[in-house]
């Protein structure tokens, strides 16, 4: 075995953890215990039980000394009789290790006594001010917008000589006969269009003046959302707010006790937050990050700001599992400051609502987390400072404009996982303020993504696998007439798991008492609908298989992909569907999007494949569909920009494009890049240089 490398134990081993890579499905990092002993203990138990050997290494002899002495009180020093042990080795390693399959675990005293997080907060962030070099990597057959041409249709790099000379040019079929090849060169004014899935564009004619006249009305529209835009920002810079007060000794122990290390982009997103909140008018941000990227972290933080500063705050998020699950992650981050925190949902009783919406009225309860009963007319503030609205998105129409009543005279910061593009931001920069999360937490590794046929065996292989490491596994069944039968089914694949099953028509208390044994580590399998969808955030859990995937839309499928991988374990997804099923094109697409983008950080693509349209509808508060869906989703943008820069009455640089006949073979050779999208983005890239 591949394991006899490591054995007898070397004094110093570097990058061990990394071996948890080569070792693939087999093995994973030990837990990180943030120096909780009680937690130490009941593992060290737990591995000595099932017959491992663990070796605890420390780098001083004087830490290793007190180890062994720990294990010494709570009884399991020496080799019991199943063989497991603990042992302990001086030397230094990074992180822990455990093989299952060969009953071998070693903890480093990083793992034990992980608060060696690594301040990084005195640090000035600079924006990085990247542009996005395209929403969308092009494939044959997609649509695009030649920006002087209009819409037609990518048929791939053709390799022509013109006048004795090579070069590569992009062919795009027009309506009609008409067949356009483009210059790599120009690649900058081609973009892949984005509109309404499954809803082919209208294709223009290479002749007649149809383009001109669409990208004109476009033009004219824009430019006066543009001008609603910069009014209604100039209007709420008007509006008083309350200046909090600078960050207290209380601010920096609450942010001191956030048990991992902060990424660049949060402690960026948190000084512009409180930036904001010290401001004498109202704060009105939105916080985008990829699914896991940390934005509940930044939220709490703002959080606190506020109720540290003698005023309430209220969270509001789509779903009661959601508003529970923050609710115990926020109570224990406030548990050790004199804040009362409390839930507003269908999962409490009517008489501790009554009681709860009793002590927010007379100022006795400082952060409320609730569901839309949050918006309810009974719902009274003493003195409301912040509000965080968390997947606005998810939110109806009705619901919205009480969100707006709410907003008014106080701070409000929206979060968002399904990322709207860079160049949005850009182009609303001085409109809505923004921050972006775009950096992966330290330890986290991307999910491993499998689309396949339906079948059991796969199943039950993925699950014991799960089970072996000791982890937890969703299955994913979208339907609840027939759900208690799968789950049965599941049972009878994986007897000796725990299995259960939730949706959302269930009982509040039945639905809370399955969610809270999941989290507890008391059910194996959890059996679900898509109710898991959102915030959930069950490190243990890391491994998820979706049943009829193909079903599901595709930031669907990406934010039920989130719920695993959220810990530095290697974390697996299997997408499937029926045996036999000829999927639809849609559908394949969305599988094949889905499998491809398995980089953390990569909503961002999903969104653009898949739910922006709709996203960016709902931000800049008017449906403008039409439009978007006239020129496609970049060239939008790329108005967009230009308007609000003339209606903020600054310098719009004219595009101009200057034309350089190289007598010379240029182009990149097949045998170097093979892959054609690839190809393009670097021609697209070399195309958008701007400078030397």
């Amino acid at each position: 075995q591949k394991v006899a490398v490591f054995t007898p134990f070397p004094k110093a081993v570097a990058g061990i953890d990394r071996f948890d890579q080569l070792y693939n499905l087999q093995s994973r990092q030990t837990l990180i215990f943030n120096g909780k002993m009680n937690v130490l203990e009941t593992e060290l138990k737990s591995y000595v039980k099932k017959g491992y050997k663990v070796t605890i290494v420390c780098a001083s002899k004087e830490r290793l000394d007190n180890l062994r002495e720990f294990v010494e009180r709570i009884g399991i020093s020496g080799v019991q009789k199943n063989g497991g042990e603990v042992r302990f080795e001086q030397g230094v390693l990074n992180g822990g290790i455990d093989l299952p399959t060969e009953k071998l675990c070693w903890i480093s005293e990083r793992d034990i006594f992980a608060s060696q997080k690594t301040s990084r907060r005195k640090k000035k962030y600079k924006d990085k001010g990247q542009k996005i070099q395209s929403f969308a990597d092009m494939r044959q057959g997609d649509y695009v917008v030649h920006e002087n041409h209009g819409i037609g249709r990518f048929l791939g790099i053709e390799q022509l000589t013109v006048q004795g000379e090579k070069k590569d040019y992009i062919k795009i079929k027009y309506a009609g006969d008409d067949m356009l090849y483009v210059p790599v060169e120009q690649m900058d004014i081609v973009q892949k269009y984005i509109g309404n899935e499954g809803i082919a564009p209208k294709m223009n004619k290479l002749s007649g003046g149809e383009w001109k006249a669409t990208k004109a009305k476009a033009k004219a529209a824009i430019a006066v959302m543009a001008k609603d835009l910069i009014d209604l920002y100039a209007q709420r810079q008007m509006e008083k707010g309350h200046p909090f007060s600078a960050d207290t000794v209380w601010q920096k122990e609450f942010e001191d006790s956030f048990p991992y290390e902060e990424t660049d982009d949060q402690l960026r997103s948190i000084e512009e937050i409180k930036k904001d909140m010290e401001k004498p008018f109202c704060m009105d941000r939105l916080l985008c990050g990829d699914v896991g990227f940390g934005k509940t972290e930044v939220a709490a933080r703002a959080l606190f700001k506020c109720v540290a500063d003698g005023k309430q705050a209220a969270v509001l998020v789509p779903t009661t599992i959601l508003a529970s699950q923050h609710y115990y992650t926020l109570k224990e981050r406030f548990e050790h400051f004199p804040f009362k925190v409390e839930l507003l949902s269908r999962f409490r009783s009517d008489a501790q609502n009554k009681q709860t919406l009793d002590r927010l009225e007379k100022g006795q309860a400082d952060l409320v987390i609730g569901t839309h009963r949050l918006l309810s007319q009974d719902v009274k503030f003493k003195d409301l400072g912040l509000l965080v609205v968390d997947e606005e998105q998810r939110f109806g129409v009705e619901h919205k404009e009480k969100i707006k009543q709410m907003k008014e005279n106080i701070d409000v910061l929206t979060l968002t996982a399904t990322p709207i593009p860079r160049t949005l931001h850009m182009s609303l920069i001085g409109v809505r303020d923004m921050s972006l999360l775009e950096e992966a937490p330290n330890d986290r590794l991307p999910i491993q993504t499998y689309v396949m046929e339906y079948n059991e065996e796969m199943v039950r292989e993925a699950i014991v696998r799960e089970l072996t490491r000791g982890g937890q596994v969703y299955y994913v069944y979208n339907r609840v007439n027939d759900i208690e039968q799968v789950a049965l089914q599941v049972q009878q694949l994986v007897p000796e798991a725990v299995v259960s099953f939730a949706h959302g028509q269930m009982k509040e208390h039945e639905l809370e008492r399955i969610m809270y044994d999941f989290v507890n580590g008391d059910i194996d399998v959890l059996v679900s609908t898509t109710i898991i969808e959102t915030g959930l955030d069950i490190s243990n859990a890391n491994t998820m298989i979706i049943h009829d995937a193909d079903s599901l839309g595709l930031s669907q499928l990406y934010q039920l992909r989130g719920r695993v991988g959220r810990s530095n374990r290697a974390s697996y997804a299997f997408m499937m569907y029926k045996r036999g099923k000829l999927l639809k094109e849609v559908a394949e697409k969305r599988l094949q999007a889905i499998k491809e983008f398995t980089d953390l950080g990569s909503g961002f693509k999903i969104a653009m494949r898949d739910l922006e349209i709709r996203g960016a509808g709902n931000l800049l508060g008017k449906a403008q569909h039409g439009h978007m869906e006239a020129v496609g989703y970049e060239m939008y943008c790329k108005m967009l920009n230009t308007a609000v820069m003339t209606a903020q009455g600054k310098k719009v640089v004219e595009d101009f494009d200057t034309k350089v006949d190289v007598s010379a073979d240029a182009f990149i050779p097949s045998e170097y890049i093979l892959n054609e999208v690839q190809k393009l983005d670097i021609y697209k890239r070399i195309a958008g240089v701007e400078t030397l």
